[in-house]
């Protein structure tokens, strides 16, 4: 009793003060990577102005390419994705595949377009991308989508050699993993 007093904290709410700011720390920090993260999106790949996020979820799976004879020249091409989709907990909340489409656990799915791309800050994953959706289904949590943003991708490139007359035809999975950004309008 004589420490507060005499204007002094106990030890122990001390450690309750550090532990305090240790957190606002902490939150303050989240919220500026938030920020920063949505800094970095290119201006041509944000939706329009009438639409707000509905959901975020992160992806994790393939790219798959098939290797194709175009004029007499070879080249991996993309095929379709095939990955899982999470959200923010880890749980999982879906599937993306060839459309490019996505489904959600609700059942309710999308197929999208691309309309605008913008190479990765990774020079060996693939593009951060704009997707209008062209097509739709069920009544769930997609059922209003109009954009869908993949951003912070990291692998999934198709390599630069290896497709050749002797693998025409071959498929090849390259894994990746990206962050889909659905919209809708407000």
């Amino acid at each position: 009793m004589e420490n507060r007093k005499a204007g002094k904290s106990s030890p122990a709410s001390r450690v309750d003060r550090a532990i305090s700011f240790a957190a606002a720390l902490v939150v303050t920090g989240a919220a500026v990577a938030i920020f920063t993260a949505a800094q970095q999106v290119p201006d041509k790949l944000k939706p329009p102005a009438n639409e707000a996020p509905v959901v975020q979820v992160h992806a994790k799976g393939d790219q798959i390419y098939v290797c194709k004879a175009d004029a007499d020249k070879y080249a991996w091409t993309l095929k379709a994705p095939e990955a899982q989709l999470y959200d923010k907990d880890g749980k999982q909340w879906g599937k993306h595949f060839a459309g490019p489409s996505w489904e959600s656990n609700d059942g309710s799915r999308v197929t999208g377009k691309a309309v605008a791309n913008e190479p990765s800050p990774d020079a060996d994953s693939i593009p951060w991308l704009l997707v209008t959706v062209v097509g739709r289904s069920g009544d769930g949590i997609l059922s209003r989508v109009t954009s869908i943003q993949r951003v912070n991708t990291k692998g999934g490139k198709a390599p630069a050699a290896g497709c050749d007359g002797a693998h025409a035809g071959q498929e090849l999975r390259v894994g990746y993993s990206a962050d889909y950004v659905f919209y809708a309008p407000k």
